[in-house]
């Protein structure tokens, strides 16, 4: 896969790394040349272009109308959303990703600036902990579509009244699906006449309308 990072930053450098280990052609936009240089040893598995990814001939001399997936994680958000504009609209790139730096701002990572997925630290984390301590809530864990579609995670109360039923049995609102349950620490593949225990772990993609009728199918109305 050819992956086209703009943003030289610790993020940027240790996601081209990264990516660059799991055998991924990458390539490292930064116009400060003194940061894209400490990616250090592994700049002969990266490629590195000098110059503002803001400005379609670098995104071109990077080729990125060749890239599979261009990711902006500059520190400015405006930056981002028109280095993501022009990934998609000017370039074509399939797949488009953005750092979110200020989630107030993150209403303007949608579709139409040519994101596909935004990427929010902040909201990542406070998933994270929400889904450390909550039981008998749906937490929200990952936006898709557009944030047209969610995969979200409900976990069942180890007393709940659900306990014993077959997943053929919940009424599931349509614009939902099962994708995979956690038990103990082994991953469940749902079939129609799997039996939810108490402290089940319930991985669901649905839409943000249907998530609180699938709350209630799930860990039971109140």
């Amino acid at each position: 896969m050819k992956v086209v990072i703009a943003g030289g930053g610790a993020v940027g450098r240790h996601l081209a790394i990264d990516l660059a280990d799991r055998g991924h052609q990458v390539t490292l936009i930064d116009q400060n040349a003194a940061a894209i240089e400490k990616i250090g040893a592994h700049g002969q598995e990266v490629t590195l272009v000098h110059g503002d990814a803001c400005e379609p001939w670098v995104l071109e001399a990077a080729q990125a109308a060749q890239a599979d997936v261009a990711v902006a994680v500059t520190g400015d958000d405006e930056d981002n959303l028109v280095i993501s504009l022009l990934a998609k609209q000017e370039f074509g790139v399939p797949r488009v990703l953005a750092r979110v730096n200020h989630p107030k701002n993150e209403w303007m990572f949608q579709e139409q600036w040519g994101v596909d997925a935004p990427i929010s630290p902040p909201h990542i984390i406070t998933s994270l902990v929400e889904e450390a301590v909550t039981v008998g809530e749906a937490v929200r864990i990952l936006p898709l579509a557009g944030g047209a579609m969610s995969v979200v995670e409900l976990k069942l109360p180890r007393d709940s009244r659900q306990a014993g039923k077959s997943l053929s049995q919940l009424t599931l609102p349509p614009d939902a699906a099962i994708l995979a349950l956690v038990r103990e620490d082994h991953v469940v593949i749902p079939q129609p006449e799997t039996v939810l225990v108490g402290g089940d772990e319930i991985v669901a993609l649905v839409s943000p309308a249907a998530e609180g009728a699938l709350q209630d199918a799930v860990l039971g109305a109140n």
